[in-house]
């Protein structure tokens, strides 16, 4: 699932539904080195994957599946996408796609992404990577075994701000980095009361497996991906419980699931070496209005900061040092970055690297693994060690 925009994924599920192209599965023979795609997902998500693929010259979309069929017939149309599908085990089953992209409810996830990459396809899969680490684990299992590219969209982590920042502390600016926040709080956010965002066996969790996991893999991103040996964490269901703080821009498709996912999610995560990174997240709290997130960080040779008020993306990177024995705030000008579409491009690009084995989805593993342990950590009221089986 996405929510890098109020807009987000709405479900293209297992349920039966009638192939909408008649014919055979199979199309014709790409010309040589042309990648064939296939997209699950209509949602956001899907439509930022179906702009990105389309933007590749040597990318053809072949094949979409999702549940509404005006919608599907409608993106069919705008992408000129030949084969139309409202299940996604015919989209997986065409023997003639080199990629399938997974951009559906999160309990999808696995099942798809295994289906894909059993069947011979490369993925790319929206964030998180699964429910669970055990899910994620077995998804990374199978693209292993089959050889095949399986990354996650981390998006947020092509920000310009983020790429600016990510070099100045790769230069050595900010020396050790010892301490670091990070956090993505909402007002009024939760996306959809009674969607499938807010039943915990189709989502996983709340605000912490939403939108903790892009500030999660940002601050692991920038620190240099230190291992995360240990979290402390709490998580409140205050006021989704009661009705209160639903999106007024939500969209989604109701299910008439009760609430059972958190609203606010606070974790103490130990870092090897010595350093911790604290996360908070929510989709709804009593707070100043809007959709803010960002990361502080603190280093022996400076510090800096990352913070955005709904989505902005001019002004928003601080870097902190000295001057002449002065202390000095400097504000880089930044390009706004490539979001999906770069997901997408380096994506194509390890396929084409044919290092497959490099990019098989670990770092999507282990942020769910750290997710799962908050969970754990909540749940029990005490420390959790977050589990490294790969």
């Amino acid at each position: 699932m996405s929510t890098n925009s109020p807009a987000a994924t709405e479900a293209a599920s297992s349920s039966t539904a009638v192939q909408s192209q008649p014919g055979p599965a199979a199309a014709p023979t790409a010309p040589p080195g042309r990648l064939r795609v296939g997209v699950v997902g209509l949602g956001f998500a899907g439509q930022q994957a179906l702009k990105g693929f389309s933007q590749l010259a040597d990318v053809d979309i072949v094949a979409l599946a999702g549940l509404e069929t005006d919608r599907l017939a409608e993106l069919g149309k705008q992408y000129e996408i030949p084969y139309l599908y409202e299940r996604w085990q015919d989209l997986v089953d065409r023997d003639d796609l080199d990629v399938v992209s997974v951009a559906t409810p999160t309990h999808l996830h696995a099942p798809i992404g295994i289906a894909a990459l059993e069947a011979g396809r490369h993925v790319l899969c929206e964030k998180p990577l699964a429910r669970t680490g055990d899910e994620a684990q077995r998804m990374v299992e199978a693209a292993i075994k089959a050889n095949r590219v399986l990354r996650v969209c981390f998006n947020h982590r092509q920000r310009g701000d983020v790429q600016v920042l990510k070099r100045h502390i790769d230069e050595g600016r900010l020396g050790r980095i010892y301490y670091a926040k990070a956090h993505w709080l909402r007002r009024n956010g939760i996306p959809g009361l009674g969607s499938w965002f807010t039943n915990r066996e189709m989502a996983g969790g709340g605000p912490l497996i939403d939108l903790g996991v892009h500030m999660l893999d940002m601050a692991l991103y920038l620190l240099g991906e230190p291992k995360v040996l240990s979290v402390s964490a709490s998580t409140f269901a205050e006021l989704g419980t009661r009705g209160l703080g639903g999106a007024p821009w939500s969209s989604k498709t109701i299910v008439g699931s009760a609430y059972e996912v958190e609203d606010l999610a606070t974790a103490f995560l130990r870092l090897e070496g010595g350093g911790v990174l604290t996360l908070e997240t929510s989709w709804a709290t009593f707070r100043e209005m809007g959709d803010h997130f960002g990361v502080t960080l603190y280093g022996t040779d400076g510090g800096a900061e990352i913070g955005v008020k709904n989505y902005a993306t001019e002004d928003t990177l601080r870097i902190y040092t000295d001057v002449s024995g002065a202390p000095a705030e400097i504000r880089p000008q930044v390009m706004r970055g490539g979001g999906h579409m770069t997901v997408v491009r380096e994506f194509v690009e390890a396929i084409r690297s044919g290092d497959w084995s490099a990019h098989v989805g670990r770092d999507g593993l282990a942020r769910a693994r750290i997710i799962d342990a908050c969970y754990q950590s909540a749940l029990e009221g005490r420390e959790v060690e977050v589990v490294d089986l790969l």
